[in-house]
């Protein structure tokens, strides 16, 4: 479902401003594709403000998210990779964000499993850090 999910929502860029710059480059296919609201993207980024970086979920890896009530349709996510890390508050650095967006409170856990998954690997989180194509993004997700 993961590699499903993905297609088409890869995207892979040198460098971005700030972490807020990051998590709307993040969520443009989502956006672009109807699946969340604009104000969506402004709870995620409201939610690092509130909350600090739990989002951020092994070291260089983040999943921006908000309650799906803030504006989401719809299942989606998407991979953003960068080439220099932005920082997070704190001085947290994120090379690789996965976007996520739910419409109910449980519909993405199976998105969640699939990247717990891939996350788990020691490997292929070594290998995640590093990748810079959509194709060898694929390659990595075992489904």
């Amino acid at each position: 479902m993961l590699k499903e999910q993905l297609k088409g929502n890869t995207m892979f860029a040198a460098k971005v401003d700030s972490w807020q710059a990051a998590i709307r480059k993040g969520a443009q296919p989502l956006l672009e594709k109807n699946i969340i609201e604009e104000a969506y993207v402004e709870a995620m980024i409201q939610n690092v403000l509130d909350n600090g970086n739990y989002i951020i979920l092994l070291p260089q890896v983040a999943m921006p998210h908000a309650r799906p009530e803030y504006g989401s349709k719809g299942v989606g996510i998407t991979f953003l990779h960068l080439a220099e890390p932005v920082m997070f508050p704190g001085e947290e650095p994120v090379k690789v964000l996965f976007t996520l967006s739910s419409d109910s409170p449980d519909g993405h856990l199976e998105l969640i499993g699939s990247l717990g998954e891939l996350l788990s690997d020691e490997e292929l989180y070594q290998k995640l850090i590093d990748v810079t194509t959509e194709e060898a993004l694929f390659d990595l997700i075992n489904e």
